[in-house]
């Protein structure tokens, strides 16, 4: 949570916030209690690995490693926030079925998928997955207090800086065979490019080590954080478009030009935590400057409406006008951190701009939850997940548990 710390200045203020966070207390636990009264797979164990927006089950769906470890994440984090019983033992479930059926006791890290009825599917040794593991460990390690949680944590810390960390340039590769071997499709999904170095996985790999750190200030963790850190100044940021680059190749050349609305806002609040987890006064300073320079440029994907934009080809001049539930989660936390540093109230209004979309356009009153997003003409974008390989409650939780977690601070 950020340093500078803003104390509402008036009653309207003051209100908009209470309201604010009641709306969003709501909410959260509208989400949880769906995906613990529609998710959990009694018949093969774990949780289903895909719903459509009808709350159709396909029984036979793939698991994803990135669903369950941000399962296990959310539910800690919730419980970590209001000690309710159902969200520890949600969590001790997705705990307990991401160390049966994904983690590889033999070359270690987890699995990229596994059958709906938890055999070993895809076996590649995607950074991604890995590093939202230990952010979802370290989080269940505060909620259960188990040790063996944080030293499977540290275990998993110490091996993606064994086997991927580029120790010649800096950075992590992306992906490698089940055996750590090196990959020839190192894509995260079909979507992206095929590069060895990415911003996606770079600010998770960040934001795994800031949780990590929160459990266990070790100083070699530390200096990865900085190094990270360090990367987004370098490489990741183009601090005159104020926008990040997404792909990289091994030297560190730059492979993409997309802007990625979502992912701008997102990094601005991710990086300043890590910065403060580990208490570096001057890249406190630094991403503080940086992330304002970053929101601005992030308003060029704003609606009218208050949605924000998913992403940009400049190269084309094309806009792809589509509002996916991620994008708008992070929007909300983004402008809520950008007010906060620079006390500019417009900022504040952006978050609850946004948030009154999501009210209007993302959540879905009928079948729970949110839908995956809208089109450009305001429909529902069909024949997406509820919940999915990459339809979480992650985004959307973690919005909601952190602008309480901050109001709650002003207050």
């Amino acid at each position: 949570m950020t340093n500078n710390m803003l104390q509402p200045s008036n009653a309207v203020l003051k209100d908009q916030l209470t309201v604010f966070s009641n709306e969003l207390t709501e909410e959260l636990k509208n989400i949880l209690d769906y995906w613990l009264n529609h998710t959990v797979d009694e018949v093969n164990g774990g949780f289903w690995g895909k719903i459509d927006n009808k709350n159709q089950v396909t029984a036979d769906a793939a698991k994803g490693s990135v669903l369950n470890a941000r399962i296990l994440w959310s539910f800690s984090a919730a419980y970590n926030q209001n000690p309710d019983e159902a969200y520890l033992q949600a969590a001790t479930r997705a705990y307990d079925y991401i160390k049966v059926c994904f983690v590889d006791n033999e070359f270690g890290g987890v699995y990229w998928s596994v059958s709906y009825k938890g055999d070993k599917l895809d076996t590649k040794k995607q950074v991604y997955a890995n590093a939202f593991t230990i952010y979802a460990l370290s989080e269940y390690h505060i909620a259960s207090k188990l040790e063996t949680v944080k030293e499977e944590a540290i275990d998993l810390y110490h091996l993606l800086v064994d086997k991927s960390y580029d120790g010649n340039k800096t950075g992590y590769f992306e992906a490698f065979t089940r055996e750590w071997n090196p990959l020839d499709d190192l894509r995260l999904s079909a979507k992206d490019a095929n590069e060895k170095k990415t911003m996606n996985t770079h600010l998770h790999v960040l934001e795994a080590y800031t949780n990590l750190y929160r459990i266990w200030p070790d100083e070699g963790l530390k200096q990865q954080i900085e190094t990270l850190i360090n990367n987004f100044f370098d490489h990741f940021i183009d601090a005159e478009a104020g926008h990040l680059v997404l792909f990289f190749d091994e030297e560190w050349n730059r492979r993409s030009n997309t802007v990625s609305y979502g992912h701008d806002i997102e990094a601005t609040w991710l990086l300043l935590e890590a910065a403060e987890a580990i208490n570096n006064q001057e890249m406190i300073k630094r991403v503080n400057r940086i992330c304002i320079t970053i929101a601005e440029a992030t308003i060029q994907g704003l609606d009218a409406d208050g949605g924000l934009w998913y992403e940009y080809e400049p190269a084309e001049d094309h806009l792809i006008k589509e509002k996916h539930w991620w994008v708008q989660a992070e929007a909300m936390v983004g402008f809520y951190n950008t007010w906060q540093l620079s006390g500019n109230d417009k900022y504040l209004q952006l978050a609850l701009d946004n948030w009154a979309f999501v009210k209007d356009k993302i959540l879905d009153k009928q079948n729970g939850e949110w839908f995956w997003g809208i089109k450009a003409d305001g429909s529902i974008m069909p024949g997406e997940d509820k919940a999915g390989l990459w339809k979480c409650p992650y985004h959307n939780s973690r919005a909601c548990i952190e602008i309480i977690k901050r109001i709650k601070a002003l207050k």
